[in-house]
């Protein structure tokens, strides 16, 4: 079993940056951080597997980066240049086992999820 809760988000003005951190109790082998807004599909924004391997939705390329912690047990998003298109409601996913590198951003690729926290951004 893997237990996950999600911090860090909260209002902000277009430009600006946050941090979001996962909170993770168990193993996982790849960790990914999703996003979704009323009516739209869960989508992947960025995954990290072990060996350090990253992969980044294009939308976010260049503005976020996703890291992990573990002397602190944490998945973290760092947000950067925040636009009204990143507004959603962000989710932290984990997966026992490892995720081919083409499937790393698919929601059904896991198994554990979080609750969700709110990501604001107004222009």
């Amino acid at each position: 079993q893997v237990q996950l809760v999600e911090s860090g988000g909260g209002s902000v003005q277009s430009g600006a940056s946050l941090r979001l951190s996962c909170e993770v109790s168990g193993y996982a082998d790849c960790m990914g951080w999703f996003r979704q807004v009323p009516g739209k599909e869960r989508e992947g924004v960025a995954s990290f597997c072990r060996g350090d391997n990253m992969e980044y939705a294009n939308s976010v390329v260049g503005r976020f980066t996703i890291s992990r912690d573990n002397a602190k047990n944490t998945l973290d998003l760092q947000m950067r240049r925040l636009n009204p298109e990143d507004t959603a409601m962000y989710y932290c996913a984990a997966q026992p086992g490892l995720i081919r590198p083409w499937l790393r951003l698919r929601r059904d690729a896991y198994t554990y999820w979080g609750q969700g926290t709110q990501v604001t951004v107004s222009s």
